[in-house]
């Protein structure tokens, strides 16, 4: 076995084995659909390539090399390896995603292509299981709609983000049943669980749109979340806030 399998075997054990969230946590159930988990190819990588992708992302994410990054639904990798090319050898690049068939597939990509600075990590339906203060980028590309606890996902993943790190997320403005999320009510959700909302850039070449998310200085207690209203109207007739929130 070589050492990057080796690598990959012990990050899928570490995620199946960790020990269990915390127990007594409510969260609310979010006001909307959720997308049934689609195919892990988008399109293809050549397709996506051809429209500079990644590169736009990886630009407007600021990437540089040295950082430590997280691929959060990395699937067969697209994003996995042009990660680990930008952040170069001093960097680091962990792929997390909850299907283990993707992530033995990818970890066989991993070893065919000699990324040496990659890891592989099975996460959960509602907690990535990411390490604390350890990103300085977090990536969410076309998966934030397929996330069935969104609240408690984004609230565990919080303490993950380096002084100064930030999540990108890449998605559509569409229903969330259509694999899509209206960027408001995307912006609602990130606020109402200690994110702020950095940038945010419409993308054609992305197909669909771009945001960018920082840490606030504090993250609510589960019991104090307030949920976002996944209707249209109230998002689009809310006044000087991205969506209206209610009590769960």
């Amino acid at each position: 076995m070589t050492r990057i399998a080796a690598i990959c075997l012990i990050a899928l054990a570490l995620g199946a084995c960790d020990a269990p969230a915390e127990q007594g946590d409510r969260f609310p159930e979010p006001d909307r659909p959720v997308s049934e988990i689609g195919s892990n190819q988008f399109s293809t990588e050549d397709q996506r390539d051809s429209r500079g992708e990644a590169q736009t992302v990886m630009d407007l994410a600021q990437l540089e090399p040295g950082m430590t990054v997280a691929d959060i639904g990395a699937g067969n990798g697209y994003y996995t390896v042009r990660l680990a090319e930008r952040v170069g050898a001093k960097g680091r690049v962990l792929a997390q995603d909850i299907d283990r068939d993707a992530l033995s597939r990818l970890g066989r990509r991993i070893e065919r292509q000699r990324l040496e600075n990659v890891s592989i990590r099975l996460g959960e339906v509602a907690d990535p299981r990411l390490p604390a203060n350890s990103f300085d980028r977090i990536f969410m590309v076309h998966m934030y709609h397929e996330i069935g606890q969104p609240y408690e996902f984004l609230w565990r993943m919080w303490p993950s983000l380096r002084q100064g790190g930030q999540v990108v997320v890449v998605d559509i403005d569409r229903p969330t049943d259509q694999h899509g999320i209206d960027p408001l009510l995307l912006s609602c959700e990130f606020e109402a669980v200690g994110y702020e909302l950095v940038e945010f850039k419409d993308a054609p070449q992305l197909a669909g749109y771009y945001a960018q998310f920082k840490a606030a200085a504090t993250r609510p207690a589960p019991g104090e979340i307030e949920r976002c209203r996944g209707d249209r109207a109230a998002l689009r007739n809310g006044a000087s806030r991205p969506a209206k929130r209610e009590k769960a």
